[in-house]
């Protein structure tokens, strides 16, 4: 299998300007494009095996690192769910033709607030969502609400709370700026049209974002049609082998719909 090769692209202007590294696999469309989790990077075992996925059906493959994360330029501690919404959409807007996006944790609240985006532009690129362990509205549901009084502390008098994390030795920062830019994108509390079908992959055993949390996003979902497979002994990352062929036949699902049967609503 061939490498993609890395590329960089330029997002933001003046102060705010980041270089954002991609790994984009040319190929057919529908292509699929990968938005990880929280400090997770697009080397990761599931984006790795989407990108063999693709190469293996010559299908397009973009993935991307957020500013903060990986091979991108830009300090983690800046990073908002605006800041990093603003690069999937300058990649996205490097794609061609329809694509199946594929979000992972915030990344999957990320392919919602991308995929309502474009709906309402009255773009129709986006042909699916499969959604693995979809944190949406994280900062205000999986962060906020369980932050102890000395975390709420922590977080009013230096503006940064730093959580343990079991995928890393080092300590999860979370700012007061992440949380409070998260407000202007909660998605919870009124119905979410992104005009296409989404699937959601969610680990019965998943600690960080529970399966009630999952269900919850299911029932906002009032217009579009929606698959929700519980991998009962699943975790949070959803990267066994197993799960991995479970992500893959998913995509490969959403690749494989003709746009006709999708234009018939069957």
């Amino acid at each position: 299998m061939t490498e993609p090769a890395l590329e960089y692209l330029e997002v933001g202007a003046g102060a705010g300007a980041r270089r954002v590294a991609m790994l984009p696999r040319t190929g057919k469309a529908p292509g699929i494009f990968w938005l990880g989790g929280y400090r997770s990077e697009m080397t990761g075992s599931k984006a790795t095996a989407l990108d063999r996925f693709g190469a293996d059906r010559g299908v397009a493959v973009t993935r991307f690192d957020y500013s903060g994360h990986g091979q991108s330029g830009g300090e983690f501690l800046d990073g908002t769910i605006s800041r990093w919404l603003e690069e999937a959409l300058a990649v996205f807007a490097q794609t061609e033709g329809p694509q199946v996006i594929v979000g992972s944790s915030m990344g999957g609240w990320l392919a919602l607030l991308l995929a309502r985006h474009m709906h309402r532009l009255g773009n129709s690129r986006v042909k699916a969502l499969v959604l693995i362990a979809p944190a949406v509205d994280m900062t205000e549901e999986l962060m906020l609400k369980g932050f102890s009084k000395k975390e709420l502390k922590a977080l009013r008098e230096t503006g940064v709370v730093e959580q343990p994390s079991e995928y890393s030795a080092d300590p999860y920062p979370i700012t007061a700026r992440l949380i409070e830019d998260g407000r202007e994108h909660l998605m919870f509390g009124r119905g979410i049209d992104v005009g296409c079908p989404v699937t959601i992959l969610q680990g019965g055993k998943d600690p960080d974002v529970p399966r009630d949390h999952a269900l919850k996003l299911v029932q906002h979902l009032l217009t579009d049609p929606v698959t929700f497979t519980l991998v009962p002994d699943g975790d949070h990352r959803l990267s066994r082998p197993e799960d991995l062929e479970l992500l893959e036949a998913a995509v490969e699902r959403e690749i494989a719909v003709p746009p006709e049967q999708l234009a018939l609503d069957i």
